[in-house]
């Protein structure tokens, strides 16, 4: 039995249905369980991957490689200085190459015009670690989260606060994701930082079928007020000018999570969410740096919040293992993946996700 998404790329949610997102996160759910268990298939045996990083991470390399190696594949690690990607080989000419050598190809980096590139001449399938405008692995991690943290209840009651610079990466995939999961979303940034017109009109489009609320405000009381989860992400992103800062803080000081923010939810079960790293204190070279400069000490989210129980960030963190091994093993597996998780006693929908997956 042929897998649903195999030899499929991964690089942007909106190239997938709703119902092949869930598939995506109920895998990772079973997979999860599976590999708590001690009792995970290995479907990936003898598979090459290479992780082509443009820029660093420490969540998404651990994810891909802990996650193939569970699996059975091995990764070739590529760095910034370890090729002659876009200096002496073109894109194009990079993808031919490493299709000759690997399996699938992992790629984080700056422009999505350049994943989409690899893709192109790609034979085998790419997966988007992060683009300046997309991320897409992130974002399964984070609805696999919220499914863990709703109580049953159904994607289409949970609602989700992103605060901060909503142009880039996680602005747009927690929007367009959330659409077409049913999930409530509310876009919470001063005007120029703004998600772009073209992607709220397509996630518009997308809610108007899954029946979620999509909203972009300025007003932080208005966008927290009976939200599930509060995210936010840093104020300058990996690429930008250091004078960048400056402005930034200037305008999202008044956006920071605290417990105040989380109090306006009206939730006590309000969670918070990151995808990290975070700057929640001066502990940090950067964090000490921007004190040091402009007189606070801490960014995007306090310690108040980050080191309370509401912070269910580690968890996920933790979520990008299973969702990244989903991908993977979703448009890459050979073996029916069913059959496999079924001989192990895996059959059954991750019983944590069941509820909201099923009613969503």
């Amino acid at each position: 039995m042929a897998n649903r998404l195999y030899k499929r790329h991964f690089l942007k949610e909106a190239d997938f249905k709703t119902e092949e997102l869930l598939y995506l996160i109920d895998l990772a759910a079973r997979l999860k369980q599976a590999r708590k268990a001690r009792r995970e298939p290995q479907l990936l045996r003898g598979r090459n991957i290479a992780l082509l990083f443009e820029k660093d991470s420490t969540r998404t390399r651990c994810a891909f490689e802990v996650g193939a190696r569970d699996q059975g594949a091995h990764c070739t690690y590529i760095g910034p200085s370890g090729s002659q990607m876009g200096r002496k080989e073109s894109m194009a000419d990079t993808a031919r190459v490493l299709s000759g050598f690997f399996d699938g190809i992992e790629y984080r980096g700056f422009g999505q015009t350049i994943i989409e590139t690899l893709a192109h001449y790609a034979s085998v399938p790419v997966w988007n670690g992060l683009t300046s405008e997309w991320h897409p692995t992130q974002f399964l991690a984070d609805a696999l989260t919220m499914c863990e943290c709703a109580g049953g209840r159904p994607l289409n009651e949970i609602t989700l606060a992103y605060l901060g610079d909503a142009r880039f990466n996680m602005g747009n995939s927690l929007m367009v994701g959330c659409a077409k999961l049913g999930i409530n979303f509310r876009s919470v940034a001063p005007k120029p930082l703004w998600t772009s017109d073209a992607v709220f009109q397509m996630a518009q489009g997308y809610a108007g079928k899954s029946g979620a609320s999509v909203v972009r405000t300025e007003s932080v009381e208005e966008g927290v007020r009976g939200c599930d989860f509060l995210y936010t992400d840093v104020w300058v992103s990996m690429g930008e000018p250091d004078e960048a800062w400056k402005e930034r803080i200037a305008m999202l000081e008044p956006y920071r999570v605290t417990g105040k923010v989380m109090d306006m939810t009206g939730k006590s079960g309000c969670r918070f969410l990151h995808c990290l790293p975070a700057f929640h204190n001066r502990k940090t070279a950067i964090g000490e740096q921007i004190c040091q400069k402009y007189g606070i000490d801490c960014m995007e989210v306090n310690d108040e919040v980050f080191e309370s129980p509401r912070n269910v960030a580690f968890l996920e963190a933790e979520n990008r293992l299973h969702t990244i091994k989903a991908v993977m093993v979703a448009t890459l597996a050979e073996e029916s993946i069913e059959d496999a998780l079924a001989r192990n006693g895996f059959a059954d929908r991750g019983q944590q996700v069941l509820g909201v997956l099923d009613r969503g």
